[in-house]
């Protein structure tokens, strides 16, 4: 690929404020049939919360990247100014989790991040996330139909009328994740940037893994935060993994005598809770997210555990009081919790590129003997797993290159991330990724999908400056998991 702009006019363009950019980049690999004129178009703008500068506009790519012609996706590009002038020459490019969410979306947490402090922070659409190509399909539930969001997502059903709409303004063979680094890596240069870092978690922490191993040179360090390797084929572990955590939070809960006294036998009270459900789903009155008012829902078995699953993700405090109330009658409070994480998750993500991405990468790698070991004995069961095979039997899907499944090495610095209590990549991901990385350092520390605060947040400053210097990540060794939340102290 080659960039038709000179390093030194990139770095005066960085720096100074104009009203318009428009970049003439004419980078097309071989046998390139239509080149893309001014691909990249950004104007100067203001973020309206913190009242700080910042560069917005698209990036133009072609769907098929192979053939270089046809269809155009405008990706949306967001560029957040380091706000020490001048700041450092390496940015940080932001990848989401999901896969399906649109990292642009998030340009308020972004816009006041400490990253940003020295360093331009860049967020840029994954294409099937945003722009003029958000691959949405339209699931169950919405705020007119509140029992929706406790149904299954993976309808044979619901997804085929999504294929059917989604085919007549997408090819969906163009969705996945090495082309979605190709992408990256032509902004990265169009923007004129030499070296990057990268950061991202869950699917993000995958996606960085994919472009370090095709674009090594362009990459200074990467941070991945719940860490899902190329050998984490989703959603084969969730059971497993979700069960791991469960149980590990019940031993939390009896290791102390308060809360023995108050939860008893946690395990005991979710066995019944489940075989209830088995029964007959169970009636619960949450509350409308807008208008506040009280709405009737039924919470079948299956509704309970993936909504249990969810809740994990972020919020592990919680888990052993809403079991209880659940067991005492009372399953309100659940399913409250379960109707919002299920609203929030299927209105962040657009599940046709969702799809695009684990049908071909994850799923294709599926066995199906795998299934009944991964799953055996868990709260969870086999039936995620199952409804996600039956959708991809007829999702399309693209062509990968050949090692897509084999693990990334590549000498690049890395800092790796996990949760304790990680319902979803569990820190065993973090070591399997991290063994193959010679210049690796991997965290663990206590809490769920994400973790952070103040000791990982003085981890990952110390690594973003000197990424090649032993890290002192002794502040975790004084970390506890905690705190959980008691039935009296609502």
């Amino acid at each position: 690929m080659s960039v038709m702009i000179a390093a030194d006019t990139s770095r005066m363009w960085r720096r100074r404020s104009i009203a318009i950019v428009v970049l003439a980049w004419t980078a097309v690999s071989a046998g390139a049939q239509e080149p893309l004129s001014s691909p990249l178009q950004l104007h100067d703008g203001v973020h309206a919360a913190s009242g700080t500068p910042l560069r917005q506009g698209s990036f133009r790519v072609y769907e098929d990247r192979e053939a270089q012609s046809g269809r155009v996706l405008e990706l949306d590009v967001v560029v957040l100014p380091a706000l020490d002038k001048p700041g450092d020459s390496d940015p940080v490019f932001v990848f989401a989790g999901g896969p399906g969410q649109n990292v642009t979306s998030h340009v308020d947490h972004w816009a006041q991040h400490w990253m940003r402090q020295t360093r331009d922070i860049v967020l840029v659409s994954q294409r099937g996330t945003g722009g003029d190509n958000r691959l949405m399909c339209d699931l169950p539930g919405s705020d007119d139909n509140l029992q929706g969001y406790l149904e299954p997502i993976f309808s044979v059903t619901t997804f085929r009328e999504c294929l059917d709409e989604l085919r007549q303004r997408a090819d969906l063979r163009h969705y996945s994740t090495p082309e979605a680094m190709d992408d990256i890596a032509d902004l990265r240069a169009a923007l004129g940037y030499e070296k990057i870092n990268l950061y991202g978690g869950s699917y993000g922490s995958r996606a960085e893994l994919v472009y370090m191993r095709r674009h090594p040179e362009t990459v200074r360090c990467a941070i991945l935060n719940s860490v899902a390797p190329l050998a984490f084929k989703n959603p084969l572990f969730h059971a497993r993994a979700a069960q791991e955590a469960l149980d590990r939070i019940f031993e939390l809960n009896q290791a102390k005598a308060e809360r023995r006294a108050v939860f008893g036998d946690l395990r005991e009270k979710l066995r019944v809770v489940l075989e209830r459900l088995e029964r007959a789903p169970a009636e619960a009155t949450v509350q409308h997210p807008v208008t506040g008012e009280p709405v009737k829902v039924h919470l079948s078995r299956e509704a309970f555990a993936e909504a249990l699953r969810v809740i994990m993700y972020y919020d592990h405090s919680d888990v052993a009081r809403l079991i209880l109330r659940a067991y005492q009658g009372d399953y309100g409070p659940f399913a409250q919790r379960g109707m919002m994480q299920s609203r929030a998750l299927r209105n962040s993500l657009a599940f046709g590129m969702l799809l695009c991405v684990t049908c071909a990468e994850d799923v294709a790698r599926i066995r199906p003997d795998e299934i009944e070991r991964e799953t055996r004995g868990t709260f969870l069961g086999d039936g995620r797993v199952r409804r996600q095979m039956e959708v991809c039997k007829f999702w399309p899907k693209s062509q990968l290159p050949a090692d897509y499944g084999e693990p990334v090495r590549v000498a690049v610095p890395v800092l790796l991330l996990s949760g304790s209590l990680d319902p979803v990549t569990p820190p065993e991901w973090g070591a399997e990724a991290a063994q193959h990385l010679p210049l690796s350092t991997h965290v663990v520390a206590p809490g769920s999908h994400g973790v952070g605060g103040p000791c990982i947040t003085e981890i990952m400053r110390a690594f973003l400056e000197h990424p090649a210097r032993p890290l002192d990540t002794s502040c975790v060794e004084k970390l506890q998991p905690g705190p959980f939340r008691l039935p009296r102290a609502e």
